[in-house]
């Protein structure tokens, strides 16, 4: 048995934190798995794994092995993807983080059309509201919803992006309209703890420079799917992304506030790690997503 199947063996426990679990993800059996990884430790002479019966937990050993296999197993892939892209064969499986939001609203249908359009590449989608570390993790590659940071990684603009604070009319003849951000200090407000800014939401000031303003509400909630309901139920202002609130906008459920207060510079990104090789079906992935994306808005 050579190396690199004991170390995809390895790194597949990892990710699926379990024997079991990656058993059942990839099809082999979980008596054959534990057989590779103790071949690559009895190669290596070091343990990468602590195994009881309830707990899994890697050495510290492991955790230095499983960065760099993972780097050279995403290599060896990358190397592989571009003979087949030569010979017009793009396969393979891509490991997609993404926020629940995007799967969940109307444009999470691009995942599906493509994975209809390209059978022979299989999506692992990995749905998290928080920004997962790419090459730690062993992401191919995210999509994220945000105004962008300096980062190492490689970002590709998806499409705009942009948020509403909104409110049920009847919030808003119980409570008024806020005229300035600071208002919103005095009256109810629904925290989507997904926010980097938490309870501190960023607007622009009455001299056009960034404002933080401390609001407080009945609910706090990881979710802008749950935000919006409660929003809809008169619990307190929201702000929330305009692909999830546009129907209710539109039909005069959620009433918009503060419009020429609302950061702009957001979007929708597909970020990947720097490498030498990207693999193809990332590059045929990306693709895709931008001229999916392209045609929504022209429709």
């Amino acid at each position: 048995m050579d190396t690199l199947t004991r170390m995809r063996a390895f790194i597949d426990v990892v990710e699926a934190e379990g024997f079991s679990a990656a058993a059942r993800k990839i099809g082999r059996s979980k008596a054959l798995l534990s057989k590779y990884v103790r071949e690559l430790e009895d190669e290596l002479g070091a343990l990468l794994l602590n195994r009881t019966t309830r707990q899994f937990s890697m050495t510290e050993a492991g955790h230095t092995y499983y960065r760099r296999a993972s780097e050279i197993v995403r290599e060896v892939d990358s190397l592989a993807d571009a003979v087949r892209e030569s010979s017009g064969d793009v396969r393979g499986r891509i490991k997609l983080s993404a926020p629940r939001t995007f799967a969940d609203a109307p444009i999470g249908q691009s995942l599906i059309d493509f994975a209809k359009q390209h059978p022979d590449i299989v999506l692992d989608i990995q749905l998290d509201d928080r920004f997962v570390d790419l090459v730690e993790e062993g992401f191919d590659l995210a999509v994220r919803i945000s105004r962008l940071e300096n980062s190492s990684l490689i970002a590709r603009r998806l499409a705009p992006f942009s948020i509403k604070l909104c409110a049920s009319p009847d919030l808003i003849a119980k409570h008024g309209r806020p005229t300035r951000p600071q208002d919103l200090g005095h009256m109810p407000c629904i925290v989507d703890t997904n926010g980097r800014g938490l309870n501190n939401w960023p607007f622009k000031g009455d001299n056009g420079d960034q404002v933080s303003v401390a609001v407080t509400g009945p609910i706090e909630v990881n979710s802008p799917m749950a935000a919006r309901a409660a929003a809809l139920a008169g619990l307190g202002f929201s702000i929330l992304p305009d692909f999830i609130a546009a129907p209710d906008i539109e039909s005069g459920r959620l009433v918009t506030v503060l419009d020429d207060r609302i950061l702009s510079g957001a979007g929708i990104f597909a970020v990947y790690p720097h490498r030498r090789y990207l693999p193809a079906k990332v590059r045929v992935f990306v693709d895709f997503l931008v001229q999916w994306f392209r045609t929504r808005e022209t429709a």
